[in-house]
C-alpha cells in the first residue's frame, strides 16, 4: 500500500514539473509566434534562439518586489493567485493515464468542479485589491466564465449521454477507431471558442482589456502575485487544448502524435490572438447565450434520444 502511495507522489510530482515547463516553453512560443505573424524578431537573446527566456521572465518576475495596495484586504489579495494556480493545476490528475495511477470514474465532474471553483479566485482577487478598475475586470471576467461553463457542461453532458461513462479514459477507448470530431464537428468549433472565452483569451480577453480596464483583475497585482495569475492562465490554456484532443481527436496518450496534436491546439490559441480583433461585450453574451445554449441543449437532447434507442434496441 505505502509503495503505491509513493508511485502515486511522484508521479503527481513529475507531472507537475513538466505541466510547469510545458507553460513556461508556451509563453516562449506564443512570443515567438505572435512576433513571426507581426513581421518582427520574438524573444532570440537569452540562451540558443531564445531558449531561456521564459527561465529568466520567471526569476525576474518572482524576485522583483511585490507590492500591497494600503486599502486591499490583505489575506485575499495575496492568497488569491496561489489558489488560482492550484486549482489550474488540480485540473491535471484527471489526465487519463491508462495505468491507473489514480482513479477517476467521475473524471468530468471533477472536472467542472475544478473550473467552476476558478471563478472565485477571479472574482476575490479583483474585490480584495479595493480598486474599481480591478473590480470591473472581475465582474466582466466572472460573468463571461459563468456564461460559458454552461456550454461547456452542456457539450460534455452530450458525450456522457453517448458513451455513457464519465470517465475520460473511456473516450480512448470509443475513438481507437474513428476520431469524435469527424462525427461532431459543429460541437468541436462550439467547444473551442468556448475554450477561448474560459481561459479569457482573444478575442474574448474582456476581464483583461488594457484599452478599457488597465489590464482588468490583476491591475494591482506584480512581481510574484502577477507570475501566479499569468502561469495559472497558460496552465488552463494547455489543458483545455489536451482536453480537446481527448475528447475529438483520440486519446493515445502513449503516442507521440498526440503531443503534436496538443502542441497544434496550443498554436491555434496563439494563431487567433495573432489574427482575431476583441468581441464586444454584448455580442460575446449573445453569442453564449442565444446562439450557443440552444444548440447545445439540441445537441444535449439529440444524445439523450439516441441513447435511449440504443437502450430500446438491445432490451
Amino acid at each position: 500500500m505505502f509503495n503505491e502511495v509513493y508511485v502515486v507522489i511522484i508521479t503527481s510530482l513529475v507531472l507537475l514539473i513538466f505541466v510547469m515547463v510545458g507553460v513556461a516553453f508556451l509563453t516562449l512560443l506564443e512570443r515567438s509566434v505572435l512576433g513571426y505573424i507581426h513581421i518582427r524578431k520574438g524573444p532570440n537573446k537569452v540562451g540558443v534562439a531564445g531558449l531561456f527566456q521564459p527561465f529568466s521572465d520567471a526569476i525576474k518576475l518572482f524576485t522583483s518586489e511585490q507590492c500591497f495596495p494600503l486599502v486591499s484586504n490583505y489575506l485575499c489579495y495575496y492568497l488569491s493567485p496561489i489558489f488560482s494556480l492550484f486549482l489550474s493545476l488540480l485540473l491535471w490528475i484527471v489526465f487519463p493515464f491508462l495505468g491507473g495511477f489514480y482513479s477517476f470514474e467521475f473524471g468530468v465532474l471533477f472536472f467542472l468542479c475544478c473550473t467552476s471553483m476558478g471563478v472565485y479566485t477571479v472574482m476575490v482577487a479583483g474585490w480584495s485589491s479595493n480598486s474599481n478598475y480591478s473590480l470591473l475586470g472581475g465582474l466582466r471576467a466572472v460573468a463571461q466564465t459563468i456564461s460559458y461553463e454552461v456550454s461547456l457542461a452542456l457539450i460534455l453532458l452530450s458525450f456522457i449521454c453517448f458513451i455513457g461513462s464519465y470517465n475520460f479514459v473511456d473516450f480512448y477507448y470509443y475513438q481507437y477507431y474513428f476520431w469524435f470530431l469527424w462525427l461532431f464537428f459543429p460541437l468541436s468549433l462550439m467547444w473551442f471558442v468556448s475554450c477561448l472565452a474560459e481561459t479569457n483569451r482573444t478575442p474574448f480577453d474582456f476581464a483583461e482589456g488594457e484599452s478599457e480596464l488597465v489590464s482588468g483583475f490583476n491591475v494591482e497585482y506584480s512581481g510574484g502575485g502577477f507570475a501566479l495569475i499569468f502561469l495559472a492562465e497558460y496552465s488552463s490554456i494547455l489543458f483545455m487544448s489536451l482536453l480537446f484532443c481527448i475528447i475529438f481527436l483520440g486519446c493515445d496518450l502513449y503516442s507521440v502524435f498526440f503531443f503534436f496534436k496538443l502542441i497544434f491546439l496550443s498554436f491555434i490559441f496563439i494563431w487567433v490572438r495573432g489574427s482575431l480583433p476583441r468581441f464586444r461585450y454584448d455580442k460575446l453574451m449573445y453569442l453564449a447565450w442565444k446562439s450557443y445554449l440552444p444548440l447545445s441543449l439540441n445537441y444535449l437532447l439529440f444524445f439523450i434520444c439516441v441513447s435511449i434507442f440504443m437502450l430500446s434496441l438491445f432490451i
